[in-house]
């Protein structure tokens, strides 16, 4: 492999290329987790969206899958955060993933049991807080990136965190990678290696169902959008008819339209009114959102499962990074991994010089 690839980031992992695979709710389960890991890359089990025993079952599964080493992602407002962490270190799992960075005491307990700790960030603040926490390696994910993102390009973010971090700790860049081109860009703004969600979404290891991966595949690179009025926080997905609806609706139709799609889709979350209300109220008290988020937001996580698991298109909530629009085939995790290595092999190459094309 050649040295530029051969960075902090693998003796911090414990694989063999500068590469994460995501901890994709609803996507990133045991088959492509080991897939990504077999492959020599790093793959991350979403437990976010499970529950406990789930993610028991999960991680007894990617052990049986492969012997390479793996991560876990969690929120780390989860109620039973405690239970999860022992849990990772009863099975010796050695990194514990992070969407939303816990607090110092978490961090300090994974450390006194070994447990290397990688939230992401999506700010230059956030990046300055967990260093102050001592994290082991921070994902940086920019505007391109799918699900819940900011707004700022990778392009900007990335190099402003890599000077904070100041090469205390690996820094992970995400947010609109895809091949070995960007591996290498990513390795000249100074990260150690890169992350995605999308690449590995549309591979023949993800579970997601095909139909949807071809829903995928036919998204334009303009196809996507972040919005706010799917569940109050700033969220990349592609545009759908329901999407449309919802984004373009002014302050007297949002309510009205909510209430409408809640009805529309309790076949798939299942929810009573009742259970609804209640939840919609205690949402509403937590979080301050307009009435119109509260109600989506409460159906957001079933009809994202519907769609990626139940393979129910008419949900209509499709998390992804801009990305998705140069993305055509679904290869396997193995073949991703392999193509992308190739690739930035041969970008450093000519970039030394050393192939046709490269400088004299």
């Amino acid at each position: 492999m050649h040295p530029a690839l051969q960075t902090p980031l693998l003796d911090l992992l414990g694989c063999r290329y500068p590469i994460v695979q995501t901890g994709m709710g609803w996507v990133a389960g045991p088959k492509l987790v080991s897939a990504t890991c077999n492959a020599g890359a790093f793959g991350i089990i979403a437990s976010a969206t499970m529950t406990y025993d789930e993610l028991v079952r999960a991680i007894a599964d990617v052990k049986r899958r492969t012997k390479a080493p793996f991560g876990v992602n969690m929120r780390a407002d989860a109620d039973d955060i405690r239970a999860r962490i022992d849990l990772l270190i009863r099975e010796g799992v050695p990194v514990a993933s992070f969407a939303q960075a816990p607090k110092k005491d978490l961090i300090e307990h994974l450390h006194d049991h070994g447990v290397k700790v990688m939230p992401s960030i999506g700010a230059k603040r956030h990046a300055e807080k967990v260093m102050e926490w001592g994290v082991d390696a921070v994902l940086v994910q920019g505007g391109e990136g799918g699900g819940h993102t900011g707004s700022v390009p990778t392009s900007l973010l990335l190099p402003e965190v890599v000077d904070v971090v100041g090469g205390r700790v690996p820094v992970v860049a995400a947010g609109g990678y895809f091949d070995g081109r960007g591996l290498v860009a990513a390795l000249a703004y100074g990260a150690s290696g890169i992350a995605m969600g999308t690449r590995f979404l549309l591979t023949s290891d993800s579970a997601v169902p095909v139909e949807v991966k071809k829903a995928y595949l036919g998204t334009p690179v303009t196809g996507t959008v972040v919005t706010t009025k799917i569940d109050g926080a700033p969220h990349r997905v592609v545009r759908t008819e329901l999407v449309e609806q919802m984004d373009s609706a002014s302050a007297v139709t949002a309510v009205p339209k909510a209430i409408a799609n809640a009805a529309r889709f309790r076949k798939y979350t299942g929810l009573s009114w009742l259970q609804m209300a209640k939840e919609g109220m205690a949402m509403k008290k937590r979080m301050d959102l307009p009435w119109a988020e509260v109600i989506m937001a409460g159906n957001t996580p079933i009809l994202t499962k519907a769609t990626l698991v139940d393979g129910e298109l008419d949900a209509g909530i499709l998390p992804t990074g801009q990305v998705v629009g140069v993305i055509d085939d679904l290869p396997s995790a193995e073949e991703v991994v392999s193509r992308i290595v190739a690739e930035a092999e041969s970008t450093l190459d000519r970039l030394a010089g050393r192939t046709p094309g490269g400088a004299s």
